[in-house]
């Protein structure tokens, strides 16, 4: 079975390599009805795994510059205390009872439709606030929107651990129509390090991280990650997000119907 983990971690990591597409969505909903591990084992552990691959990520785009450290602040101000409210509901409803399973399997799926609907419709929308910059937000509400917004996503990801990828950068796009794409892109995995950590560190606290299987996921997703990256620009980008979103589709149904 670790060498399926190893396999897994290594085709999730290629699919996150090749679309941005946080590898939450993929891994979570994978763990859970290919493997049958327990939502809420499979959402802890994807946290703490999820955790330990954004470091990487965020010290290349500090590197580069790209990383907006005030919005990274507003969206943190928001999403971690979410992160720590969401982990103590979860211990005060029984943490990885039966029926917690359920309610996270839900919003694993919700997560999924999400994910979903930022892939097909991020660049209509960044193209109308583009042409429309009187809707664009500013000042104290833009500050509010932020903040909650974070809060949102703190939340969403401590539940399902799906959400600081392509829904957390579909709202930096809605928000700040003006961040370059690699702006977007660090900026949305910088303020993820530590709302990931601070959501693992929940379920750690919940019990509910499998240590062997983590390993066995990082030890395929860095190599997976790897030549997904050198091997985006040869793929067409708008395939690989409708094959992905048909993909998650399928996924999601299967989540609640299943």
């Amino acid at each position: 079975m670790t060498i399926s983990y190893v396999v897994s971690g290594f085709a999730v990591g290629l699919l996150v390599g090749l679309t941005g597409v946080g590898g939450g969505s993929l891994m979570t909903p994978l763990l859970t009805l290919l493997f049958g591990i327990h939502p809420s084992v499979a959402v802890g552990t994807d946290l703490a795994f999820a955790s330990a691959t954004k470091v990487a990520g965020t010290f290349a785009h500090r590197y580069k510059g790209t990383v907006r450290w005030d919005i990274v602040r507003l969206l943190s101000l928001g999403a971690l205390p979410a992160a720590i409210v969401t982990a103590l509901i979860l211990k005060a409803l029984g943490g990885i009872s039966a029926e917690i399973g359920q309610i996270i399997r839900y919003s694993i799926a919700f997560s999924v439709f999400l994910t979903i609907i930022a892939l097909l419709f991020r660049g209509k929308l960044q193209h109308w606030l583009n042409a429309h910059p009187e809707k664009h937000l500013s000042g104290a509400t833009l500050t509010a929107a932020t903040v909650l917004a974070g809060f949102i996503l703190g939340a969403l990801v401590t539940m399902s651990s799906i959400g600081a990828g392509a829904v957390g950068a579909t709202i930096l796009v809605l928000l700040y129509p003006r961040l370059s794409p690699a702006e977007v892109a660090g900026t949305d995995i910088a303020y993820a390090v530590p709302l990931t950590a601070i959501a693992a560190l929940g379920h750690w606290w919940l019990g509910s991280i499998d240590w062997v299987l983590l390993g066995s996921l990082l030890l395929g997703s860095v190599p997976g990650i790897t030549l997904g990256s050198l091997a985006a620009r040869a793929v067409p980008e708008k395939f690989l997000r409708g094959l992905l979103a048909l993909t998650l589709a399928s996924v999601a149904v299967k989540l609640v119907y299943n």
